[in-house]
């Protein structure tokens, strides 16, 4: 079902630039905000995760009813990490870096390579000559086409929901973060912020099976991480692929627009909303990268417009799931049953 504007939605996306202005407005963080907000997170996530050792007495099925709301924590402790990626999160840049870099070792994500890789996904997103760095691999229908079998076999596992949402996340947060073979241009800083990091967990994960034993560790902190990547890769999917979604070629692209266009205005329960960081509101969030998370809802409230602008709901983005092309003559997303019946592909 495609994304339907309301009657304001041409007039908000032709001043993408100047909502983009009207949000930077609202980029002061509060110090007092962000460490309550922090403090909030990680000692849930903490008090969780000592209820769940306990547990392990009482019947595994416990541990794993608590493991729902534990890796709720650690998804919005992840987001925390990611808006002080972004210098968002506390006024001075070293804030930020050095509780981004510890927030990494909890969320399993070298902060420094993470944050590049972020970086050049705000920058290009939308943009179909520049894909590749932070973000989910969208062929186009042509570059399907252009594949061989095996190819196209390759791609569409890629894309099956048990491995975007299932196996994906796993890599992703316990192998491939380990050693940022994507970054080999860029120097020897992503190599040290990666292995530091590496050791930090190794010595966090020891210290914590020493205290608790190998067993109980795994059997506690395996599902949080587990359904926190799964859920954090869900979050980033259906941000960005959605029926309504802009993609276009460099000399059509437009950074603003694509922010607008391109990112969803995820429309989530409250308590979701909450867990997520607001995360949701990522149209926002890509106009003006430097805006809190806690401070996004309040330019949603004074400019009511955005609200049906990108705007996805928990039933569409389920039916995302079947988008895995980029069709350039209909500038839109389509399954690859589209693809076949209509493209014959």
């Amino acid at each position: 079902m495609k994304n339907t504007p309301n009657c304001n939605s041409d007039t908000i996306r032709s001043n993408a630039r100047a909502l983009a202005q009207y949000a930077a407005a609202y980029r002061e963080p509060s110090h007092v905000r962000s460490i309550v907000e922090l403090v909030i997170t990680a000692g849930a996530l903490v008090a969780l995760w000592i209820a769940m050792w306990l547990s392990l007495g009482v019947g595994y099925w416990l541990t794993l009813i608590l493991a729902v709301p534990a890796a709720g924590f650690l998804v919005r402790l992840f987001i925390l990490q990611h808006d002080c990626g972004h210098g968002a999160f506390f006024r001075r840049r070293v804030a930020n870096e050095w509780v981004g870099r510890a927030l990494g070792i909890i969320t399993f994500t070298p902060f420094d390579v993470w944050r590049r890789a972020h970086a050049m996904h705000h920058a290009t997103t939308g943009n179909l000559d520049r894909r590749g760095i932070g973000d989910i691999e969208t062929l186009t229908t042509d570059e399907y086409r252009a594949r061989s079998p095996l190819g196209r076999v390759a791609y569409r596992v890629y894309r099956h929901p048990a491995v975007m949402f299932g196996l994906g996340p796993a890599y992703l947060f316990l192998l491939q973060h380990r050693i940022p073979l994507g970054m080999m241009r860029a120097g020897w800083r992503p190599w040290v912020s990666s292995m530091v990091t590496n050791a930090a967990i190794a010595s966090a994960v020891l210290l914590t099976m020493w205290l608790v034993g190998p067993s109980a560790f795994l059997l506690v902190h395996v599902p949080i991480v587990l359904l926190a990547a799964s859920a954090g890769v869900w979050l980033f999917y259906v941000q960005h692929q959605f029926d309504g979604a802009y993609w276009a070629r460099d000399g059509e692209w437009d950074l603003h627009e694509a922010a607008l266009r391109g990112s969803t205005h995820y429309d989530l329960p409250a308590v979701l909303h909450w867990f997520t960081a607001n995360i949701g509101l990522h149209h926002i969030h890509h106009l003006c990268s430097r805006v809190p998370f806690y401070r996004l809802p309040q330019i949603l409230r004074d400019r009511p417009e955005l609200a049906g602008v990108s705007r996805l709901s928990l039933a569409q983005s389920v039916r995302s799931v079947r988008l895995a092309l980029w069709d350039e003559g209909q500038k839109r997303l389509i399954s690859f049953r589209e693809a076949r019946e209509c493209l014959g592909i």
